[in-house]
């Protein structure tokens, strides 16, 4: 069974002033403790602002982001010293908040070329093509959309649409899905989307850090409550 653990784990930017990236250091993630093993769905819930997206980039590998204390591991394997396509390859998957458009880049070329780094090896072409196809058909995806550039033009679901294709190819053993059957860790401030993807966990998470865990049940309180009593006096921004 497969398990990320994430111990103690700190992590700084570079203030926007500093040019250099070296100094002027401001700490986003103060101590984050979280195990998340396959099968399982943990939704991470906070304000905006209190480091959600930056777990999902640290745990990525997103150079931006400074881990200076703490460990991330995969299986018993040490994630940070892993370089991002190590992450990918060892079955890490981050869907964006806001995926990159790649001009000139089909999605079947993409979706290939990923599928080879994930495996260790080029799929046949015809194989490849009958099994992306079986996907697309799955999730009711319009076969002329394997041959769109990547994320280019596309809508806000047509984006969400193909992250799920990649993850019906690359079968990740952990999925970070950031504001959208391996293990997943859904990060997100809008409870709604909990109605269709019930979660074994909530972590209600504020100034960097997880303040209050529990059940789905957890979930319905935030969308009856809010974050006030998280964010009031005593919360650290």
């Amino acid at each position: 069974m497969s398990s990320l653990e994430i111990r103690d784990l700190h992590v700084s930017v570079a203030d926007s002033a500093s040019h250099t990236g070296t100094g002027n250091l401001r700490e986003i993630l103060r101590g984050v403790n979280l195990t998340v093993k396959d099968g399982q769905t943990h939704a991470i819930m906070g304000p905006n602002g209190s480091g959600k997206s930056t777990l999902a980039y640290a745990i990525a590998g997103h150079p931006k982001y400074l881990v200076t204390q703490g460990s991330v591991t995969l299986d018993g394997e040490d994630v940070l010293a892993m370089s991002v396509d190590a992450r990918a390859r060892a079955g890490l998957f981050l869907a964006m908040q806001y995926p990159v458009e790649v001009p000139g880049v089909s999605v079947s070329n993409f979706l290939r070329t990923a599928v080879t780094a994930v495996r260790g090896e080029a799929p046949k072409l015809r194989n490849f093509m009958k099994e992306m196809r079986g996907a697309m058909g799955a999730l009711s995806i319009d076969s002329e959309f394997a041959e769109r550039s990547l994320n280019e033009g596309f809508s806000g679901g047509e984006k969400k649409r193909h992250e799920i294709l990649q993850l019906e190819l690359l079968d990740p053993k952990i999925a970070v899905l950031d504001e959208t059957d391996s293990g997943v860790l859904l990060i997100t401030h809008y409870t709604r989307i909990l109605r269709y993807v019930r979660p074994d966990f909530v972590h209600v998470f504020v100034g960097g850090r997880i303040v209050e865990e529990g059940g789905p049940e957890l979930a319905e309180v935030l969308e009856n409550e809010g974050y006030e009593r998280f964010t009031g006096a005593g919360a650290t921004a």
